[in-house]
């Protein structure tokens, strides 16, 4: 059954640091790898050296790629919410409005509530956050006591389609 969608949001990382550090450093990596390739500057000796080259390649790429991968995504559908942050959630999870006691937008601090940014878990009692850049989140406190924080860098949307769907509960 296809239930009607609400509200959907896709994030991904965009601080600017991040990308930077992350440029930086694979420019680095590439240079040291023409320099092999070229014979210039060796990186080391024989195949051990050809190696090494090798697993600290992938140690950077790896790592690079993973990030460009990275993404959030939320949908608010008629049945509930859906969150997947891919690609450690391959499929999304899904809320149950039913399971839902308490939802809203708020502003968080990302560093202080979760120690960052990503798939956090606060030992604060915060409850676990998704969240990919800003400091607005779609706040979910469930039937059991537990929260979940959705980062969103659309509050004002969330809270239209939030006030549409407490009105027109039954």
């Amino acid at each position: 059954m296809h239930h009607k969608i609400l509200f959907q949001e896709r994030q991904k990382f965009n601080q600017w640091w991040v990308i930077t550090l992350l440029v930086a450093i694979n420019a680095l990596f590439l240079v040291v790898v023409y320099m092999e390739i070229t014979g210039n500057q060796p990186f080391g000796e024989g195949a051990g050296g050809r190696t090494a080259l090798l697993l600290s390649g992938a140690m950077v790429v790896l790592p690079s790629l993973l990030f460009l991968l990275l993404r959030l995504d939320m949908l608010i559908k008629d049945d509930g919410i859906y969150v997947r942050f891919f690609p450690f959630h391959l499929s999304y999870r899904f809320y149950d409005w039913a399971q839902i006691h308490k939802l809203y937008v708020r502003q968080y601090a990302a560093m202080a509530e979760f120690g960052g940014w990503g798939i956090r878990f606060s030992i604060f009692g915060k409850g676990r956050a998704y969240n990919v850049s800003g400091n607005q989140g779609l706040q979910i406190e469930f039937r059991n006591n537990k929260k979940l924080l959705i980062g969103t860098t659309r509050p004002a949307e969330v809270e239209k389609i939030l006030m549409d769907i407490e009105r027109h509960k039954p």
